[in-house]
């Protein structure tokens, strides 16, 4: 098996840092919602800055756009028919997980459903599955760019 940047990524995490393997299943929807949440703005940030140089205020702006709850939500709305029942479960958890309360400006359902969403883009980074995390990802973005 060819060993490509993931697997140096996870190589030099685990050795530097001396991380543990741990079953992803035992963590919170809140807990893959927390690092979900990380790993789609970092995606978000990656192709917004891909497309040129530009001021800082311009690149939040474009950013802001993807990650904001509702946004999130419409993805997942397109998303749920290409789940697999794992996924879905891991969707529903992080969905009807009991958080503190929805960000200002958004519906406790879109808050809600992007809570679900972060936490399936969470469990599959931390399950390695990258490659199926940014096919959902693309599938989410190429959904809000046809509206």
């Amino acid at each position: 098996m060819e060993k490509g940047i993931e697997w140096e990524f996870d190589f030099y995490m685990q050795e530097l840092f001396q991380m543990q393997e741990v079953d992803v299943k035992t963590y919170s929807p809140l807990a893959l919602a927390y690092i979900g949440d990380c790993i789609f703005d970092l995606v978000i940030k990656s192709l917004v800055l891909n497309e040129g140089n530009k001021p800082v205020q311009k690149l939040h702006r474009e950013t802001s756009m993807y990650v904001q709850a509702s946004s999130q939500s419409k993805m997942m709305r397109r998303l749920q028919e290409e789940l697999t029942e794992e996924e879905h479960q891991v969707y529903r958890r992080g969905r009807n997980s009991k958080t503190v309360s929805p960000a200002k400006n958004q519906s406790v359902t879109d808050y809600r459903r992007a809570t679900g969403f972060e936490a399936l883009i969470g469990y599959l980074y931390l399950k390695r599955e990258y490659r199926r995390m940014l096919e959902l990802v693309k599938l989410g973005i190429d959904s809000l760019n046809r509206e």
